[in-house]
């Protein structure tokens, strides 16, 4: 038995899962421990900040090896990999990696390798954990979709990229695009204009209180978009009675099915999972998205997601001690940092 680790950073913090795996890799990932950190990964002019992922990471792994009841201080476990260079690989998966992770790819190999005597490390987009767990090893699509939005698709020779540009130039359909787009409509039936909906203005007012102070609470928020996300929910409830939010929805649905099928193998069959937590909306958006999808992406099948981006790093950081991942190497969405065990 070898042991790895699976990291998921994100906008709610991170999340760790010890998992154990056969030597040969061919049994898979069984997830032993899991523990989270609640406080987001603060960012600064090199990126994220390595230091502080692995201040996190280090006490994780001490509190994992303990719930798993693995003994350390032995020469005996230390042989047979689970003591000080226990861990056989880890994944880590993180939001911005692919723009902001030139600090991890400069700093965490090295100290990895020191802390930790890690050999085989990859650091990946949070978008390619998410569909390592949504769909393994096998081509197809993946819409993450939460605050923000983006799709990622593989033959398995390469990536394909679709949205996940931030709240301000992208990740349309996304949590904080429908709820901008519904506070918007609630502020135009506030002035009267037309395209205005008086039952998503008395919602907002619910939630945020009266119209005109809404600018003053929104725009100094450091969280904006996790602020405008939170409106989502309001949008989707309103659909089912109100024009103004059932077209927001509507909208919200084509663009992700317009990013599914950017980034669909462009030959054969696809499968297509839909992963994260805008999905729970249910209905009001899963309705027009599946009509979108059968009209765009006709050849393609919905799946269900395995598991969560979580899980997903758990399953890369297995394939990679086993010497089994399949998934394409890239610089910035799937980047193996460290030599193989020889």
């Amino acid at each position: 038995m070898s042991w790895v680790l699976g990291v998921d950073s994100g906008g709610s913090g991170l999340r760790f899962a010890l998992g154990s795996t056969a030597p040969d890799g061919t049994a898979g990932v069984t997830t032993v421990a899991a523990t989270a950190s609640a406080e987001p990964l603060r960012t600064g002019p090199s990126g994220i900040d390595a230091g502080q992922l692995l201040a996190r990471l280090l006490p994780a792994v001490d509190t994992l090896l303990a719930q798993a009841g693995v003994n350390t201080n032995t020469n005996t476990d230390v042989e047979a990999g689970s003591g000080p260079g226990v861990l056989s690989a880890v994944a880590i998966g993180a939001a911005g990696m692919a723009t902001l992770g030139d600090g991890l790819r400069a700093e965490l190999p090295a100290a990895l390798a020191h802390s930790l005597g890690v050999r085989r490390l990859v650091l990946a987009a949070d978008a390619v954990t998410a569909y390592a767990g949504a769909l393994g090893q096998r081509p197809g699509a993946v819409v993450a979709a939460g605050t923000g939005m983006i799709a990622l698709g593989t033959d398995l020779t390469g990536w394909r990229r679709a949205d996940g540009w931030g709240h301000l130039l992208g990740d349309c359909g996304g949590g904080a695009w429908i709820g901008r787009a519904g506070l918007e409509a609630a502020m135009r039936a506030h002035d009267g204009r037309r395209g205005g909906s008086p039952a998503l203005l008395s919602r907002m007012e619910e939630v945020f209180g009266p119209a005109p102070e809404l600018p003053g609470l929104l725009y100094p928020r450091t969280d904006r978009p996790a602020v405008l996300a939170s409106f989502a929910p309001e949008v989707a409830r309103c659909a089912a009675g109100d024009p103004i939010a059932a077209g927001i929805v509507s909208t919200a649905a084509r663009h992700i099915a317009e990013a599914a099928a950017a980034v669909c193998p462009p030959s054969g069959a696809c499968e297509v999972a839909l992963t994260g937590g805008l999905f729970g909306l249910g209905d009001p958006l899963l309705a027009p998205l599946r009509a979108e999808l059968a009209g765009q992406l006709p050849h393609a099948t919905t799946v269900s997601a395995a598991a969560d981006p979580l899980g997903g790093a758990l399953l890369i950081a297995g394939a990679l001690a086993g010497d089994t991942l399949r998934l394409p190497h890239d610089a910035r969405l799937l980047n193996v940092l460290t030599e193989q065990d020889g």
